[in-house]
C-alpha cells in the first residue's frame, strides 16, 4: 500500500510540474509580455472570482490597469476594463476574437453546440449568425414597431392599475414583445402564463450553467465521462430542447394551415433551405432569441424606473423635453424618436449605470493580439467586462452617478463619438439590438410621458441590491407612480391609442 501511495504522490507531483511548465510557457513564450494581474500562488489560485464577479474584476482593473490577466492552470484569462481598450481590442481586433472558448457545461452539455451565444467559430456559427442577422436587421425590426407600441401601452395601463408590481409589468411587456416577434404568439395576460413560466424556467437553468466556475467539468473535462456526472444538465437540455421543438412544430403546423402570422420562426422555416439549418438548430436559434430578449429588456426597464426615482432632476429633464416636443394632447410614437435626445441619453445612461450583462460573455483569441506593449496570447479567454468598462473614469467621470448629460454634446444632440458596449463586441454583438433599442425607446418614452416616478420616503431604494448572476436583476423595490395628466385622462388616452 505504501508503494501505491508513493506512486500516487509521484504522479501528482508530475501533474503539478506539467501545469507549472505550461503556465510558465504561456506567460513567457518568446519573450511576450502578458498583461499584469494578481500573482498566482498555485495553478488555480487566481482564476475568475466566484462571487461579486463584476465588481471584483473592476477592482482588479483599478489596481492593475485597463487590461488584466488571470490564470486557470495553463489557461490565460484577460479582462478588458476601459473604453479605449475595448474599442482598440474588442472592436478593431474583432476578427481575432470572434471565437468562443470551449464551454463544456453550457456550450456542449446543455446546448449541444446549437446555442448561437456559445457557438464556436466555424461553419455552424456562420450559418446561425447569417440567419439571425438577416431576419433582425434594422429594416426588418421596424416592422415590429406598431406591435411594440401596443404592448407598451398595455404596460402603461398595468403601471396605472397596479404600480406595486412594476417589475412584473416590465417582465410581462418584454416577454410579450419577444414572444410575438419570435413565434407570432398572442400576448400572455400575466407572468403566470404556463408557457411563459416554462420558458423562464429554462432561462434560469441557463443562467446557472453559464456562471463562470459553476461546474467543475469546465476545469476538469474528464469529469464529463464520470458515471452520473452531469445528470442534472442533461435533464435541463432535454427540457429546453423539447420546449423549443414544441414551439417550432406549432409555427410549422400553423403555416400548413395558413394560420401563421409573421414571426422570426416562420421566416426561418420559409428559408430553411437557404440557411441550411436543421430543425433542432432552428429550434435553438428561435428559443435563444426569446430567452435573450425577455430577461434583458425587462431588467433594463426596471433600472430606468430605479434611476428615475433616485435621480429626479434627470427625470425632470426628460419630462421637460417630452412636454416641449409632444405636449399632453397625445402620447409619444416612434416618429418622435429623432426629436428626443434627452430621452435617448436617459436610456443610454440606464444601460451604462447598471449594465444588464455585467461581465460580458467570453471570447477566445484565435491569434496573438498586441496592445500598448502587452500581448493577449492565442488561445486566451477574453472578457470585455461591461461593469468595469462602464466605470472607466476617463470616459465616464463620476461613474457611480446617473448623469444622462454625459451623452449630450454642446449642441444638445446625442454624442456619436462614444462606442458603448451594452450589446457586446465585434461580430459577437447582440443580433437583436435594433429590436431591443426599439422596445426600450417606446416603453420608457411612454412611461416618463405618463408618470412621474418617485422614491417613497418610508422605503428608500437600495441601488446596489442586484442579483449576482449573468443577467443582473434588481431586488424588489417600491416606488410612487404619479400620473402626469390625471389618471382618468391617461387611462382614456391609452385605451383609445
Amino acid at each position: 500500500m505504501s508503494a501505491i501511495y508513493a506512486a500516487g504522490v509521484v504522479v501528482f507531483v508530475v501533474v503539478l510540474a506539467v501545469f507549472y511548465q505550461k503556465t510558465s510557457l504561456a506567460s513567457g513564450r518568446s519573450g511576450i509580455l502578458i498583461p499584469p494581474g494578481p500573482p498566482a500562488h498555485w495553478f488555480w489560485s487566481n482564476a475568475l472570482p466566484s462571487v461579486n464577479i463584476a465588481r471584483s474584476l473592476a477592482d482588479l482593473v483599478r489596481e492593475y490597469g485597463p487590461i488584466v490577466s488571470l490564470r486557470q492552470g495553463s489557461q490565460v484569462i484577460v479582462v478588458i476594463g476601459s473604453v479605449e481598450a475595448a474599442t482598440e481590442i474588442m472592436e478593431k481586433e474583432g476578427g481575432s476574437l470572434v471565437d468562443r472558448p470551449r464551454s463544456i457545461a453550457a456550450g456542449e452539455m446543455l446546448s449541444k453546440g446549437m446555442r448561437i451565444l456559445m457557438a464556436r467559430s466555424g461553419d455552424r456559427f456562420r450559418r446561425l449568425r447569417k440567419a439571425v442577422h438577416t431576419h433582425l436587421q434594422p429594416k426588418v425590426a421596424e416592422a415590429y414597431q406598431d406591435m411594440q407600441r401596443e404592448n407598451a401601452i398595455i404596460f402603461i395601463l398595468d403601471m396605472l392599475n397596479d404600480p406595486k408590481s412594476h417589475q412584473q409589468h416590465a417582465q410581462r411587456y418584454a416577454a410579450s414583445v419577444i414572444l410575438r416577434v419570435t413565434y407570432g404568439k398572442s400576448v400572455p395576460t400575466a407572468n403566470t402564463d404556463p408557457e411563459l413560466v416554462r420558458i423562464q424556467k429554462v432561462m434560469e437553468h441557463f443562467q446557472v450553467v453559464m456562471r463562470p466556475g459553476a461546474f467543475l467539468v469546465d476545469r476538469v473535462p474528464l469529469l464529463r465521462y464520470w458515471p452520473g456526472y452531469g445528470k442534472q444538465i442533461s435533464e435541463w437540455h432535454h427540457e429546453e430542447l423539447e420546449l423549443y421543438r414544441h414551439q417550432l412544430r406549432r409555427v410549422e403546423s400553423e403555416m400548413n394551415q395558413n394560420k401563421a402570422g409573421p414571426s422570426f420562426t416562420r421566416t426561418l422555416l420559409e428559408n430553411a433551405k437557404e440557411h441550411q439549418l436543421s430543425k433542432d438548430e432552428m429550434s435553438y436559434l428561435a428559443g435563444s432569441l426569446f430567452g435573450a430578449g425577455s430577461d434583458t429588456t425587462a431588467v433594463a426597464i426596471t433600472v430606468a424606473i430605479m434611476a428615475a426615482a433616485c435621480y429626479p432632476a434627470a427625470q425632470a429633464k426628460v419630462h421637460e423635453e417630452l412636454d416641449a416636443v409632444i405636449g399632453s394632447g397625445r402620447a409619444p410614437t416612434f416618429k418622435d424618436s429623432s426629436s428626443l435626445p434627452q430621452l435617448h441619453a436617459f436610456v443610454l445612461e440606464t444601460l451604462r449605470w447598471k449594465p444588464v450583462i455585467r461581465i460580458g460573455f467570453p471570447h477566445r483569441a484565435s491569434k496573438d493580439v498586441f496592445w500598448q506593449g502587452y500581448c493577449i496570447p492565442e488561445g486566451a479567454i477574453v472578457y470585455g467586462c461591461h461593469w468595469a468598462i462602464s466605470r472607466d473614469p476617463v470616459a465616464f467621470p463620476d461613474p457611480e452617478t446617473f448623469d444622462p448629460q454625459r451623452w449630450i454634446d454642446s449642441e444638445g444632440r446625442v454624442k456619436d463619438n462614444i462606442k458603448f458596449i451594452a450589446y457586446g463586441f465585434g461580430r459577437r454583438v447582440c443580433p437583436g439590438l435594433h429590436l431591443a433599442n426599439q422596445s426600450l425607446y417606446i416603453s420608457i418614452a411612454l412611461l416618463l410621458w405618463s408618470f412621474r416616478i418617485a422614491q417613497r420616503p418610508d422605503a428608500p431604494i437600495n441601488v446596489h441590491a442586484f442579483l449576482d448572476a449573468v443577467i443582473a436583476r434588481a431586488a424588489p423595490f417600491e416606488i410612487d407612480v404619479i400620473p402626469r395628466i390625471g389618471a382618468a385622462k391617461l387611462k382614456e388616452m391609452m385605451t383609445h391609442g
